[in-house]
């Protein structure tokens, strides 16, 4: 296999004068160095592993699987011939992500698709593997780094091991220089501009620059503890808990603005004395969100606040179900859940009223209908909840679905599932029946258009009409079923349609195998 660095070269025509913030001054023969910006995007219209040149020649896009990594090759005489890689993107949605363990140490010999390291995305922990043979001799962003933003460099390799050591220590500093210049800053109004003197910390926090503001601190006297140099609002409120006094110095900027306005606006400091109240620091300890998390809280409230809900609840007698599931199980050895057999139903019902199998377009503001019925199953884990796909559910049999569910599951748990095994979906359910839970409301993930929430099945006495046509009161189980619906697709009507649908596949349990 041929070199793939020898072909970068020689495909790159690019010059640039100062790359990433080392400045020319300390690395001079850096700002003689070739460059090159690899984009590895997956495409069934380019092979994998495509070269394509831009149209100016200053850039190389490489197509390799589904990665989106960005990496810069420098060439010089004062150092060895070295690659930077960027924090790749590793899912459409992600901008930024967490280091969440290092798989290489430097020095490390790297061979193509060996893992470097472990990353925290915005839905799962995913692998970054090697695209390219070389040594690992700088680890720029250390494990356990958060919120490090996509095309940041995080590492540094080169092609013989002898050249390890020939990368400076201080060379990170550079590149942290030009990860200041990537922060997103916090908005620069006239009621939030805080005026910061040189202080003991390199980077801030949107909520500790508040914290200053309203308690007019001297921020020479604080000391970051967060990754590179930030000063996060811990340590704020440690110094605050310590009895830092205020100084009174450092008010807020006084931007030129209409009077009409300045006189409506109260500033920050006035609501801090009037009308925001300040937490007891011994009464409470924040807890840290995962990437997923916050992922999770924010798709969550853009549902609730952009989507009208229609709930509807119907309950199912299970007791054919339970009976047909042990069936399986002593006649011929088939173990499957009550949850695989709910995906089957629920699948089936979805292809006789089709119109339940859609998704909302927000560019046209009108649904579109789904080719496949493509089943998102929520999954609990320890860093959020996940929703596994199972795709084309309504073609495949009980036992297929139930040995996808468990590895898709044993997947997701382990943080190990890939993009296509979670992106999608045109249907999801939750079930809680085995936590114990009898009903509950779940809220829809956008761009599907329904959730089922399925809870456990409870023993009820309720008359049943026996064989002689004499009702009787007899113990039948009962599960209770609740459908969360657009309603700016679906009324009442069709949401019906679809629960009667569900209602009559437990009813004949057998069509299930048809």
């Amino acid at each position: 296999m041929a070199n793939f660095r020898s072909l970068l070269f020689g495909l790159s025509r690019a010059r640039s004068a100062s790359i990433f913030g080392i400045g020319s001054s300390k690395y001079p023969s850096l700002s003689r160095a070739r460059s090159a910006s690899i984009f590895g995007i997956g495409s069934s219209k380019y092979p994998r592993n495509c070269a394509l040149s831009s149209p100016s020649g200053g850039s190389l896009y490489v197509l390799s699987k589904k990665l989106l990594v960005q990496v810069h090759l420098f060439s010089s005489a004062g150092l060895p011939s070295h690659m930077v890689l960027g924090m790749p993107a590793l899912s459409p949605t992600m901008n930024q992500g967490n280091i969440a363990r290092w798989r290489k140490n430097e020095g490390d010999k790297i061979e193509v698709g060996d893992v470097l390291c472990e990353i925290e995305t915005d839905k799962a922990t995913l692998e970054f593997e090697s695209l390219e043979e070389g040594f690992l001799a700088k680890i720029l962003t250390p494990e356990g780094s958060k919120d490090v933003l996509v095309g940041q460099p995080i590492a540094i390799t080169v092609e013989n091991p002898d050249d390890v050591k020939s990368i400076p220590a201080d060379i990170c500093k550079g590149f942290e220089a030009k990860g200041e210049e990537l922060t997103k800053e916090w908005p620069d109004t006239a009621e939030h501009k805080v005026s910061i003197p040189k202080a003991n910390f390199s980077r801030i926090s949107p909520s500790a620059k508040l914290l200053i503001a309203q308690h007019g601190l001297e921020p020479s006297s604080l000391w970051a503890s967060g990754p590179r140099g930030t000063l996060l609002k811990g340590d704020v409120l440690a110094a605050i808990k310590s009895g830092v006094q205020s100084t009174g110095a450092h008010k807020l900027d006084q931007e030129p603005v209409a009077a009409s306005t300045s006189t409506l606006k109260p500033t920050v400091h006035q609501l801090s004395q009037s009308a925001v109240p300040l937490h007891d620091t011994n009464t409470h300890e924040d807890f840290p969100n995962s990437q997923i998390r916050k992922v999770i809280a924010k798709r969550l409230l853009e549902s609730k606040q952009h989507i009208p809900h229609l709930y509807l609840s119907s309950d199912v007698i299970l007791d054919p179900l339970l009976a047909f599931r042990k069936e399986l199980k002593e006649q011929y050895n088939v173990k499957v859940s009550v949850n695989d057999i709910v995906i089957k139903a629920v699948a089936l019902a979805l292809r006789n009223v089709p119109e339940v199998n859609v998704c909302w377009n927000d560019e046209k503001g009108e649904p579109a209908l789904c080719d496949s019925i493509d089943i998102s199953v929520a999954v609990a884990t320890e860093k959020g909840l996940m929703t596994p796909i199972i795709r084309n559910a309504d073609q495949k049999s009980l036992s297929a679905i139930s040995l996808e569910v468990k590895e898709l599951a044993e997947k997701a748990r382990g943080g190990k599932l890939k993009p296509d095994q979670y992106q999608g979906g045109t249907f999801s359910i939750s079930n809680l029946g085995m936590f114990p839970v009898d009903h509950f409301c779940a809220i829809i993930n956008p761009p599907q258009a329904c959730i089922l929430a399925v809870g456990q099945g409870n023993k009820v006495v309720e008359p049943v009409i026996g064989i002689d046509g004499v009702e009787k009161p007899a113990v039948i189980t009962k599960m209770s079923l609740k459908l969360s619906a657009d309603h700016r697709i679906f009324d009442g009507q069709l949401g019906s349609k679809f629960l009667s649908a569900l209602a009559s596949n437990f009813s004949d349990i057998r069509r299930l195998l048809l």
